[in-house]
């Protein structure tokens, strides 16, 4: 079987895809994936062929807004999902439509597994008549498929294809999940996903370093995580308007900081690079730009995030409890399913005050502590994912 993986999107969705692409390439079947640069190194070590032919999905996004071809919303708001659709379906859709359609052409492919909000991928195995099924995610499973398929008709317009008003149509041959239904994350009333095991590694031969086995274990470990798509969408001073360069999360890591050294736990918090003032840390609290997040959460007893898909599911499955900062997006969705879980807690605001209150609650919490227990026995029943190879077979088949 060929296998075409698109990634349009960041990183992060191309960590989701990589488990499917290694039990793809494991079971024999021919994978070709085609990304952006900083997805596609995602896949460097893999049995794969791997294709740099997208842009960025951050220069898509603001090279669609400085030339006219894309507005903002006039009143910005992080977690309208009219903003959202702009990365999603904006004007660069049909530019990489029509660079991956010759790609697919040649390559033949009887599957195309593509990131959740890649649209142009889901166009192009319409044109095909290709079986086609989103990889895990969060915001691919919280947008809103009414506002997809108008996103979706003008671009359709564009590229003179057929309309179709169908909203579920992305999800026409399924889609795939690392959570049972039970712990679903989803917008409701989407069709019930095929649902496997969250991969414990991510990067493969991935270890904490040393320093970290000399922290003291007689207090609760807490780490701490803002994301990468912070620094992704800060383009350079003056290239647009004031409202589309000026990041307002990058306080967010100096919140994390100063709000866990009020605690009494050993905390680690990751600042995807952000500058951030050192003097706000306490002696317990140790400022990293990255840490290997799937391995420390082995060791952790609370997590406190931005509330990011992957994130959500390497938490569950490690049963550590969360308390979630929602900044953008599908968090906010999140941050609430996590507290009606019972595996966590929202943040209800930005300051280092809520980060207190609200890690300190969960530091400790028996409640929450067997939430999260009982949410990774849940996730460890699911079929590992060589189970969803066999699931994509019989759609194929």
């Amino acid at each position: 079987m060929r296998v075409l993986c698109t990634v349009t999107g960041t990183p992060s969705h191309a960590r989701a895809m990589l488990p499917l692409v290694r039990a793809l390439s494991g079971a024999g079947h021919e994978v070709l994936v085609v990304a952006p640069p900083g997805p596609a190194r995602v896949f460097a070590h893999e049995k794969a062929t791997v294709r740099v032919e997208f842009a960025e999905l951050s220069d898509q996004v603001m090279g669609a807004l400085m030339d006219g071809r894309a507005t903002l919303p006039p009143d910005l708001d992080l977690h309208d999902q009219r903003l959202w659709m702009l990365p999603a379906c904006g004007p660069h859709l049909s530019d990489n439509y029509r660079l991956l359609l010759p790609i697919a052409r040649e390559f033949a492919p009887h599957l195309l597994l593509r990131d959740g909000t890649d649209f142009a991928g889901f166009l192009v195995a319409e044109t095909l008549g290709v079986v086609q099924v989103p990889a895990p995610s969060g915001t691919g499973q919280y947008l809103d498929p009414e506002l997809v398929t108008g996103a979706l008709a003008e671009r359709r317009d564009e590229l003179g294809l057929p309309a179709d008003d169908d909203p579920l149509a992305i999800y026409r041959h399924g889609r795939l999940d690392c959570v049972p239904a039970s712990l679903s994350y989803a917008r409701p009333g989407l069709p019930d996903a095929f649902a496997y095991q969250q991969s414990p590694v991510v990067t493969r031969a991935q270890r904490l370093p040393e320093w970290m086995a000399e922290l003291p274990a007689d207090r609760p470990l807490v780490i701490a995580a803002t994301g990468t798509l912070l620094t992704d969408f800060t383009p350079e001073e003056g290239t647009l308007p004031e409202a589309a360069t000026d990041n307002p999360l990058s306080h967010v890591p100096e919140a994390y900081i100063a709000g866990l050294s009020e605690i009494d736990c050993t905390a680690i918090v990751a600042t995807a690079g952000i500058p951030v003032d050192p003097t706000l840390a306490g002696d317990n609290v140790h400022v990293v730009d990255h840490f290997p997040q799937p391995e420390l959460l082995q060791c952790a007893q609370l997590f406190l995030t931005h509330g990011g898909y992957n994130s959500i599911r390497e938490s569950l499955r490690a049963g550590v409890p969360m308390a979630v900062l929602p900044l953008f997006g599908d968090q906010e969705h999140n941050a609430n399913r996590t507290a009606e879980l019972g595996v966590g807690l929202r943040v209800m605001d930005a300051d280092a005050e809520n980060v207190t209150k609200t890690c300190d609650r969960l530091v400790g919490d028996a409640a929450a502590t067997a939430g999260a227990r009982a949410a990774q026995r849940r996730m460890m029943t699911l079929p590992p994912v060589e189970a969803a190879v066999d699931h994509l077979e019989g759609l194929v088949g």
